[in-house]
């Protein structure tokens, strides 16, 4: 609920994201330009809001929220996308679609991507590195083909050894 701005319409809330960082003026809120650019963008989504601008973003699902947020915070190319437990708050069904809205847009821009999550199945499936962190430290720095031979059970057995002897076995967690 706060990416965006509940009250205002749809094509508002991406005005804001598009002209983040420019000089505003007096000028018409949105442009036809601007909306033709929206509708596009959101079109992409697969979700139906392309033909919803003039609807307050309040009215949207939480999924339908989160995905015009992310596409919000990637109108203008950011160096560094920062996902914060992004997908909590949805259903399964809905966390999937989110997911994979957040996949098409991280691979169509090329974005480097710092993803949050608790759910080690998401962990694993995507992104190229996973660490894992325990009181403040790095115990786990897994990428490559060994991250991609990972099993949720494997990292599981991972972070148990390292957060219970308090040692940890670099050749195990640092490979």
């Amino acid at each position: 609920m706060m990416g965006t701005a509940a009250g205002m319409m749809i094509e508002e809330n991406m005005a804001l994201a598009y002209r983040r960082g420019c000089r505003r003026g007096l000028s018409w809120g949105v442009t036809k330009a601007e909306r033709e650019l929206y509708s596009q963008q959101l079109e992409s989504l697969e979700l139906g809001l392309e033909d919803r601008l003039s609807d307050k973003a309040g009215t949207l699902s939480g999924g339908q929220r989160q995905a015009l947020t992310l596409l919000m915070a990637t109108l203008k190319k950011p160096k560094l996308l920062l996902l914060d437990e992004h997908t909590a708050a949805l259903d399964p069904k809905t966390a999937k679609t989110v997911l994979a809205i957040t996949k098409q847009i991280v691979d169509q821009h090329q974005l480097t991507t710092v993803m949050v999550t608790h759910n080690m199945k998401d962990a694993i499936a995507l992104g190229n590195r996973l660490l894992m962190f325990y009181e403040g430290r790095i115990v786990v720095d897994i990428s490559g083909e060994a991250k991609r031979q990972l099993t949720v059970e494997k990292l599981l057995q991972m972070f148990d050894s390292a957060s219970e002897n308090g040692e940890l076995e670099d050749i195990l967690l640092l490979p």
